[in-house]
């Protein structure tokens, strides 16, 4: 007997962000752990102001939000440090980018 995989996709765009559900369904959470990920500032809204349900999550957010799941995950960081390893990580991205600029390795 042959197995049948059905595989969907979303698209991702400044103009189709994610809701909150989508982003908590996309990483396997529930929408209060993503609530969590914008209270330590893994993700960011540009409307803070609005309730949850109406928040809008970019493709960014979403691979910030399964980095740090995945930390949760493998490394059993809580989200706070995961918070401060992303950005970390970002930081030493930053400054490795302006020392190749520059022509040093």
């Amino acid at each position: 007997m042959a197995t049948v995989s059905v595989t969907t996709a979303t698209a991702i765009s400044a103009s189709q962000p994610l809701a909150l559900n989508d982003l908590a369904h996309a990483v396997g959470a529930d929408t209060d752990w993503v609530v969590q990920l914008v209270e330590v500032g893994i993700v960011q809204v540009t409307t803070a102001e609005a309730p949850p349900e109406r928040w809008e999550f970019s493709s960014t957010d979403l691979q910030c939000a399964l980095e740090a799941r995945r930390l949760e995950r493998d490394f059993g960081v809580g989200l706070d440090a995961a918070a401060l390893i992303l950005d970390l990580q970002h930081e030493v991205r930053r400054l490795k980018a302006v020392l190749q600029a520059h022509g040093v390795r």
